[in-house]
């Protein structure tokens, strides 16, 4: 009798661990496929209906892991920083020449935004006029921007301050990499003169 007690409960824990890992197999499923809509369609056109269908679940089954758009929003945003991080200001700190600082700096950016540039263009589009993407953008992005602005800003004119902003951001990277057909260290170094002019 005491042993087939034991054996039952070893047959239960089994099966409850082998229903959470079918669970998790189930929602990492769901938030990649969010994440490859996001990437192509944007994150405004991407329906739950599209979701469910890329992961190839029933939309209950959705619900049950996402109840809440946020909820997957949330989700999907971690995974995608989990996977590729936006560069780190602090070791920048250490780069005592200004210009120095910010080409370092702007070298980093400017290559995580090739490495993402299509989830940057369908997100940044999107954040213009969707709360939600725009909710999760700055929660997600946000706090490295204000930390580039703050390593990088120091001794800064009202005008290279404009400047700076400028050049942290994705669309004048896309302009002088993908119209202006720069390279991704000529565009860097093109931003460093920029912001060193505007004095």
């Amino acid at each position: 009798m005491h042993v087939y007690v034991q054996l039952n409960s070893m047959a239960r824990k089994y099966t409850l661990k082998r229903r959470a890992e079918q669970q998790a197999e189930t929602r990492r499923r769901i938030v990649e496929a969010a994440v490859d809509l996001h990437c192509s369609v944007g994150p405004a056109r991407t329906t739950l209906s599209m979701v469910a269908e890329r992961a190839g679940v029933q939309r209950h089954t959705l619900y049950a892991h996402f109840p809440e758009e946020r909820d997957l929003f949330l989700a999907c945003s971690g995974l995608a920083m989990e996977r590729d991080p936006p560069p780190d200001a602090e070791p920048w700190r250490a780069v005592k020449n200004g210009n120095e600082r910010l080409r370092t700096a702007l070298l980093e950016i400017y290559a995580w935004f090739e490495r993402n540039e299509g989830q940057a263009a369908c997100v940044l589009r999107d954040a213009e006029y969707h709360a939600l993407t725009r909710e999760v953008t700055e929660m997600r992005l946000g706090p490295y921007f204000t930390a580039y602005r703050e390593v990088l800003g120091s001794g800064l004119s009202a005008r290279q301050e404009a400047m700076l902003e400028l050049a942290l951001g994705f669309h004048t990277w896309s302009t002088l990499v993908r119209v202006g057909g720069l390279g991704t260290d000529d565009a860097a170094e093109a931003m460093v003169m920029a912001v060193e002019g505007a004095k």
